[in-house]
């Protein structure tokens, strides 16, 4: 096959499995999984490692290098001693307890070889971020949980790493045949080198982006050379090691408050995602059926191990004496998915152990394929009615976060919460906040596009997001922001200005959908100020959609409440097919007398 071809393939597969997993609402792993078994052993259409020869094994590592870099972009050390005790109890005791019951579990359940079985403890610590937040989001846990594991899944992502290229670097140093004090020094000076180089690119990418010296536009290219320059120098001293210099590197990134730093991470998360896909996509492609003929009874045990012994073990050791009680140690122990970063991981370092000689290191990949999805599936499946039965879930639908407050969107969230709809507004003026405090409606102070909000706000709770600024830009940013976490058919914003022949309009094509008839804010502000109302009313038998409009022929409608599946906002004034039980959310005057009054 062509490599221009190949490429275009692995693309194809990678970036589709994701866009189907989007739009079928699956685990895109799981979807990746099947395109890369369906297309390598299956079909037998992809052999990777034929088609790329000696270059397949470098493709990975800087691959995989990216990655790594990426994960320490998110490891806040400031932001980590500002969580709960929980947290940085899982990641001071928890992640070394894992290592060492992962180990086990991979040894005596596996059957691995103690250098394999301690390279994959370490890579097992990973909880993928990518995973563990939509689960989040699916089961809607309480604040304290949810906040646990999602924080657990983004700093242990690069501690998993760490400990794998530590433990890859003393078994190599270990089978090599050199003197104890040479084979100690050799292991200190490359991990020592790497560290260096690590944080010294990382500062000196810091001090080059806040004194000015790197324009804009070239900030990205100058990063994502400076990753592969400190990867490849390092890795030529100890083989790996670049794998941790890329790491500290993005570690220290993340703790140099850079202004930029925001732009940098959503570009990396977009080359991530490209990366994870392909590499996902090349390794199980790479699976040959000999290789999957080796998985045994064993790999069902080990697997087994994991769920149910050693993450659990775990957690509930790291967190004794913490704030989380019972019940919530007990989803946080049971709630534990492996991502696209443990494979990918997992397949490198398996190839490298085969090439010191330790040959069952080619069994890291099918492995991590087998942990990965299983995990996948039992948590995705298990963590509603799991969570439910702990009491940690509410039973009410996904609440409406509204970005800005003013006299009429306090007025909307007055009428939901009569109609007991979880709902918050948020803005950056304290004053503006003042009317929202008096009618009893939570509130948050702050910017919702920061991190600190997304801690505090407890994103899985609410299922729509309307922004009703009077600043359309900051809407339509707002809107593009959270779209892919809420999804487009759930960021809604105020109708924006009309400005026909204005070059800085911005595009229609960025932020969300209109909400109702599309009005601006000035025009709802009218007439709000004219005596206009937000109103929820119930339909019956006796009173319908029909009888709803004739009575209230100037009301708008801009959301239908259904009692399983809660609000769902309209794109237009076009309302789709309700029945006795659904409510109707309109803005209007006042309704006449033979009306029913607003749902309690």
């Amino acid at each position: 096959m062509e490599p221009a071809l190949l490429f275009a393939l692995i693309g194809l597969l990678g970036v589709g499995s994701q866009w189907i997993a989007w739009r079928l609402n699956l685990p895109a792993i799981v979807v990746m999984l099947a395109a890369g078994l369906i297309a390598g052993p299956v079909t037998g259409i992809l052999h990777p490692e034929e088609a790329f020869g000696e270059f397949f094994s470098p493709i990975v590592s800087v691959a995989v290098a990216v990655i790594l870099f990426e994960g320490g972009l998110t490891l806040n050390l400031r932001e980590l001693r500002e969580t709960n005790l929980a947290v940085r109890r899982l990641v001071v005791v928890g992640a070394p307890l894992g290592w060492l019951f992962s180990t086990l579990a991979a040894h005596y359940g596996a059957g691995l070889s103690w250098p394999s079985a301690l390279v994959f403890g370490g890579i097992l610590v990973v909880t993928g971020p990518t995973v563990v937040i939509p689960l989040l989001r699916q089961a809607r846990l309480s604040s304290r949980p949810a906040s646990v594991l999602r924080w657990e899944a983004i700093v242990n992502d690069p501690v998993g790493a760490l400990f794998a290229v530590i433990a890859f670097e003393i078994i190599a140093v270990v089978i090599g045949n050199e003197g104890a004090g040479k084979a100690v020094w050799h292991l200190v000076y490359g991990i020592g080198l790497a560290m260096v180089a690590g944080y010294v690119g990382g500062k000196a990418i810091a001090f080059a982006f806040k004194r000015g010296l790197a324009p804009e536009y070239l900030k990205v290219p100058i990063l994502f050379a400076a990753v592969l320059a400190v990867y490849a120098s390092t890795d030529n001293v100890l083989h790996e090691s670049g794998l941790l210099a890329v790491t500290v590197m993005g570690m220290v990134l993340a703790n140099t408050h850079l202004p930029s730093l925001g732009e940098l991470q959503r570009f990396k998360e977009n080359i991530t995602v490209l990366l994870v896909s392909g590499v996902f996509i090349l390794l199980a492609a790479s699976l040959s059926w000999d290789m999957l003929g080796l998985l045994t009874w064993r790999s069902a045990l080990f697997v087994l191990l994991i769920i149910i012994v050693a993450r659990p073990l775990a957690v509930f050791l790291s967190t004794i004496g913490t704030e989380l009680t019972l019940p919530e140690r007990g989803i946080v122990a049971w709630i534990g998915p492996r991502g696209v970063v443990a494979v990918a991981v997992s397949g490198l370092f398996g190839a490298r152990l085969v090439e010191l000689g330790v040959e069952d290191g080619a069994l890291l990949a099918p492995l991590a394929f087998v942990l990965v999805a299983a995990t996948v599936i039992v948590h995705g499946f298990s963590i509603v009615p799991v969570s439910r039965w702990l009491g940690l879930t509410s039973s009410k639908p996904p609440g409406t976060l509204i970005v800005g407050a003013s006299a009429w969107s306090v007025s909307l969230a007055e009428a939901l919460k009569r109609a007991d709809q979880p709902v918050v507004i948020a803005d950056r003026n304290w004053f503006r906040l003042r009317a929202a405090r008096a009618a009893g409606i939570p509130t948050f102070h702050g910017e919702v596009l920061s991190e600190n909000a997304e801690h505090r706000l407890g994103m899985n709770q609410y299922g729509n997001l309307l922004a009703l600024t009077d600043n359309d830009d900051y809407n339509a940013l707002i809107c593009t922001d959270f779209g892919p976490e809420f999804g487009r058919d759930k960021v809604f914003q105020v109708g924006r200005h009309e400005a026909e022949g204005d070059e800085r309009t911005i595009p229609v094509t960025l932020g969300g959908r209109m909400i109702g008839t599309g009005r601006s804010f000035e025009e709802v502000s009218r007439l709000f100020a004219e005596g206009w109302r937000f109103s929820i009313t119930p339909l019956t038998e006796e009173y319908g959609l029909e009888q709803y409009l004739q009575t209230r022929p100037d009301a708008s409608v801009v959301g239908v409440l259904r009692p399983e599946r809660g609000m769902q906002y309209l794109q237009s004034e076009n309302v789709p097919k309700v029945g006795p039980g659904d409510a109707l959310l309109s803005f209007g005057p006042k309704a006449k007398e033979q009306a029913p009054a607003d749902a309690p």
